[in-house]
């Protein structure tokens, strides 16, 4: 069973992930998110980025924003997958350790990352 999101860290990124059939939801769904809530949304990207397995969009928000943000998440991704975690500044335990999810977890591609000794 996937991590369900926590408000650990100061800030976070979810992205959420879509494919060919659901890029118009997804972005729907991001520029709802961008009117309604307190959060930077980044672009809609139709190819693979990062360490991303599927296409993506970064939604940006602060400790202060998360429940307020997880909760709209969860109630408006309707068969996405949305991939959250924490920024902390080191981007291999950002995307292991402080990994959560709504909907289905995903395998991400960690070879660009080192983790920290």
């Amino acid at each position: 069973m996937p991590r369900r999101p926590e408000n650990l860290y100061p800030q976070y990124h979810a992205h959420l992930y879509f494919g060919p059939d659901t890029v118009a939801q997804a972005r729907a769904m991001a520029e709802e998110a961008g009117r309604s809530l307190l959060v930077v949304v980044g672009r809609v990207h139709e190819r693979l980025v990062g360490p991303h397995p599927h296409w993506s969009c970064q939604i940006a928000f602060d400790a202060a924003e998360f429940d307020e943000v997880i909760a709209w998440l969860d109630a408006h991704h309707n068969g996405l997958d949305v991939f959250v975690h924490g920024v902390t500044g080191d981007d291999y335990a950002d995307h292991t350790a402080h990994a959560m999810w709504l909907g289905n977890e995903s395998t991400l591609d960690l070879r660009m990352f080192r983790p920290r000794t």
